[in-house]
């Protein structure tokens, strides 16, 4: 850094204007080739400093001593046999207008920033500067990237060796750079927020999931592993408010969906490919309840992506890893555990759905999620996980304890956000008869008659969206399976 830059550092933190991580965070995203002027603008821009004014005097400052030499020790640098910087200098050290050592300014027309950042475009980082920065300049740096990226609206960062750096935003993906990351880069950069622990774990198993909270407010998914050329990350942006189903488009099927949760026992499953936004559906679902009703709510989650604070209900949440083994020997323990309502973050084994089928039978309401795309194979792929002898007494279970299934996507909508079709099945006497009798074939025909019930099909949702202008009819023709109404789209 120059030695402009480098006073300018020391004397923020000198008269309490940022600390030294906000600054680390600044030359992260700015790398070492920055000029003064850009360096105190990003400190405006990204919400560190407010007082201008004070800024542009430092600054001017800054550069008179630059000009001279450099700062006796580095700024950017935590000397813990040092400490310049415990008393702030008096006010009067500041030059100003009509002082001995006042110089016309250099540094002037710093503006306020204009919104989140980044107002105008993806975040920045400097991507080929990550071989210079220490480990603290490059957590923060990370940290600042992660919170750009949930400002700019996207859903997820992806940084993964031998690949440029890119983010989803409404499904599409955005390069950040063109610099391609290199197998150290992405390892430094992947580890650089991960506890020693968690580092360990991670390099010994190779895989490695978990919860980032950087804040109370800024919380991420995070998925690390190793791939051929080294190692990659995905970090999901975990929205800090919890939203209401009328918020995610199912305003439509409320009244439908109220009364699921209404149940006190039974099985609701809430299914979708990834990335349909399941998670968010079944934290909306939760907070629901927790404002409604009075129980206890046990949740078996991987990680803790949405936490629940406790209001009408006692939310207990757990972490399959740091609370327990697996989601079946959480099941297993809820079930002594006194609960109400249990929520599972993924049915993905025959142990897990067999404990949550006895769950639902046994007074407890159960919600899930599972990977399938429609009603018909989701009931399919609950019930083939059993052996042919099972068949016939988990297709009784099944069909006295499901209350119904809710199957979702998110469809890219003609004004550039994305817009939400469902297909809903809510279990009756018809459909019971259907699962005992394993004829998952009639299940649509059963579904259209039982609108007046709140059912739904998918093809008709999406028909729907493209008659009210919400989606283009290429995603229509995409995301319709019946011919008839693929024939009426133009």
């Amino acid at each position: 850094m120059t030695n402009d830059i480098l006073w300018l550092v020391r004397l923020g933190i000198d008269h309490s204007l940022f600390t030294r991580p906000q600054a680390l965070q600044v030359r992260a995203t700015l790398g070492d080739g920055a000029d003064i002027v850009g360096f105190a603008q990003e400190l405006v821009d990204a919400g560190i400093v407010n007082d201008i004014e004070k800024l542009e005097k430092l600054a001017d400052l800054a550069v008179t001593k630059g000009e001279r030499s450099a700062p006796a020790d580095d700024p950017f640098v935590d000397n813990a046999t040092q400490a310049p910087f415990l008393v702030p200098p008096a006010a009067s050290a500041i030059p100003t207008a009509g002082s001995a050592s006042y110089i016309p300014s250099t540094v002037r027309g710093l503006t306020a920033p204009k919104g989140p950042r980044p107002p105008g475009g993806a975040p920045r980082f400097a991507f080929e500067s990550i071989p210079a920065l220490d480990d603290a300049s490059l957590a923060a740096a990370l940290r600042q990237l992660l919170a750009d990226t949930g400002n700019y609206g996207a859903s997820d960062l992806h940084l993964s060796t031998g690949a440029r750096p890119f983010i989803r935003r409404n499904r599409a993906l955005t390069f950040l750079s063109e610099y391609v990351l290199t197998a150290q880069d992405a390892l430094r950069l992947n580890t650089s927020l991960l506890a020693e622990h968690q580092k360990k774990i991670f390099l010994e198993k190779k895989d490695l999931d978990y919860a980032l909270a950087l804040s109370a407010t800024d919380r991420y998914r995070v998925n690390l592993m190793f791939h051929k050329n080294g190692a990659a990350g995905s970090y999901r942006m975990v929205p800090a408010d919890t939203r209401t189903l009328e918020d995610l488009g199912y305003t439509a099927h409320i009244a439908t969906l109220h009364k699921l949760l209404s149940y006190h026992n039974g099985l609701i499953l809430i299914t979708g490919p990834v990335g349909s936004g399941k998670t968010t559906t079944l934290a909306s679902m939760v907070a629901y309840l927790n404002e409604t009703r009075t129980d206890h709510i046990i949740t078996v989650e991987d990680p803790i992506e949405v936490v629940q604070p406790a209001r009408g209900c006692n939310v207990t949440q757990r972490e399959v890893g740091p609370h327990t083994r697996s989601f079946a020997s959480a099941l297993k323990g809820a079930l002594r555990e006194d609960p109400d309502v249990i929520v599972i973050g993924e049915l993905r084994d025959l142990e897990t759905i067999e404990m949550a089928i006895s769950a639902s039978e046994t007074g407890h309401l159960v919600i899930g999620t599972m990977h399938t795309s429609d009603a018909s194979t989701t009931l399919n792929r609950l019930l083939d996980v059993f052996s042919p002898a099972q068949q016939a007494q988990i297709r009784s279970s099944v069909a006295e304890s499901l209350r119904g299934v809710v199957c979702q996507r998110l469809l890219p909508g003609v004004d550039g956000g994305l817009v939400l079709a469902c297909e809903i099945l809510v279990s009756n006497t018809a459909i019971q008869n259907l699962i005992k009798e394993g004829k998952s074939t009639g299940l649509r025909n059963t579904m259209e008659t039982g609108v007046k019930e709140g059912m739904c099909l998918m093809d008709n949702t999406v028909f729907g969206l493209w008659k009210d202008g919400k989606i283009a009819p290429e995603v229509a023709h995409l995301n319709i399976a019946n011919r008839v109404l693929k024939a009426k789209i133009t």
